[in-house]
């Protein structure tokens, strides 16, 4: 893809020295993509926290507000197409990214805010800190343009399960209820999920799509993050869901599959860079 200089991506989120998760994780594959990305670190950790020990600190938000005051500064905000904010580590992390959200937005009200509601997962629960999944369901999401929730996440956010894909579009429609355009919902597993496959479903204006791809015999820490930015990028240049989606999920596929392949524990991202642009393997979004 040729390099769009329209599209700036601000990518607030966590990161790692070792490993891709967090913007170590969603960076890289946007530039081989043709983005700009300005990131900053909400952590900066030695290593993600699935390992059994990890060095490193969590900002505060006055160096988040910084940073952006900062990029206002250069006059470039006007030219950022999106912003994107994975893993915060405080309720006031999280404040610091909607006052940088409000800032995009007063010089591009255009502007589109993407947030990976990173609370937790199925096996795991929740593991972030007291009161973020409180912000999430009360600030966030009414901000959020974009939102990328796997299943455990939409159930949270929701406070109701979803088993079924009517359940699972009920959720949805309640969601959209409350601000976001676009929802796109990840390692979904409803009561007509095959045992080998995964499902991801995709809603706006409306419409549901769903996605299956064959179940990995891995699941990679980083893998959503990488997702949740692909499908920013490929919904800002497309503006539409099911294109998204489709290409998203097939360059994710494929680096979790040369993941395996290599026996890793971290994603092969740069390894497995040419899925980002020509995956080995398309998948395509059927309308439900």
């Amino acid at each position: 893809m040729q390099p769009d200089p329209r599209l700036a991506i601000l990518s607030i989120q966590s990161h790692v020295v070792y490993g891709h998760v967090g913007n170590s994780a969603a960076v890289f594959p946007l530039q081989r993509i043709g983005c700009e990305v300005w990131p900053i670190h909400t952590v900066q950790f030695s290593n993600h926290t699935g390992y059994a020990d990890w060095r490193g600190h969590a900002f505060d938000a006055a160096m988040i507000d910084d940073c952006l005051a900062g990029v206002a500064a250069r006059g470039a905000l006007a030219r950022c197409a999106g912003v994107l904010s994975g893993y915060i580590g405080s309720p006031a992390v999280g404040d610091a990214i909607l006052r940088g959200v409000g800032a995009v937005r007063d010089q591009n009200p255009e502007a589109i805010y993407c947030c990976d509601p990173v609370l937790g997962d199925v096996g795991r629960g929740v593991y972030v800190r007291e009161g973020v999944a409180e912000f999430m369901r009360e600030r966030a999401v009414a901000a959020a343009a974009i939102l990328t929730p796997n299943h455990f996440e939409l159930d949270l956010l929701c406070g109701v399960r979803a088993t079924s894909l009517a359940q699972a579009r009920a959720s949805l429609s309640a969601l959209h209820g409350r601000g976001p355009r676009v929802i796109l919902v990840t390692s979904l597993t409803l009561d007509d999920t095959p045992a080998d496959a995964i499902d991801m479903v995709v809603s706006e204006n409306g419409a549901l799509w769903r996605l299956r791809t064959p179940r990995a015999p891995i699941a990679p820490n980083g893998a959503g993050d990488v997702i949740a930015a692909l499908f920013l990028a490929h919904w800002l240049r497309t503006r539409s869901a099911p294109a998204a989606i489709a290409l998203a999920a097939s360059s994710v596929y494929g680096v979790i599959v040369a993941t395996a392949k290599a026996q890793s524990r971290e994603l092969e991202i740069v390894a497995a860079q040419e899925e980002f642009v020509r995956p080995s393997r398309l998948f395509a979004a059927e309308r439900v």
